[in-house]
């Protein structure tokens, strides 16, 4: 859902925006199946997705999915918390994209996720308190820049 708003805003001429590919080390092939391996992760992950917005700005954010009613700020590991602080501290544009359920997704700002715990007292979010941060869905299309472009 998060690759056809992608294609959406690239489409319009808006933002073009890219996943971050997992660096992973082939370790064998699978015999008689091509195109099948057995790899492993070779560090830990980037933000999922970067690019730039109409006019030059940069964006970068992590996309999270839950079932339950809250998200924990510890979904993110460390490289990841670490890179949204870096790109944010040089003017990028940076967020979490939450699904809850693939039903309900919201764009939180880089700062309120950093800060959750001195802004809600606990290091996670309750699905009831995101109202602000809600972005519309249409069809398969998340409309993950609403009000931004």
């Amino acid at each position: 859902m998060i690759s056809g708003a992608c294609d959406y805003y690239y489409e319009k001429n808006l933002a073009h925006i890219e996943k971050t590919p997992e660096p992973m080390k082939v370790l064998k092939s699978i015999p008689r199946q091509p195109g099948k391996f057995i790899a492993h992760f070779e560090k830990a992950a980037q933000p999922d997705y970067k690019g730039t917005l109409k006019g030059g700005r940069a964006i970068v954010f992590e996309a999270k999915h839950t079932d339950h009613d809250q998200i924990e700020r510890s979904r993110l590991t460390q490289k990841q918390l670490d890179g949204l602080e870096k790109h944010h501290k040089l003017g990028a544009m940076a967020f979490v994209v939450v699904s809850f359920g693939f039903q309900r997704f919201y764009r939180i700002p880089w700062t309120a996720w950093r800060d959750m715990k001195d802004l809600y007292g606990r290091r996670y979010l309750k699905l009831d308190e995101l109202d602000s941060y809600r972005v519309p869905a249409h069809g398969s299309v998340i409309k993950l820049l609403s009000g931004i472009v």
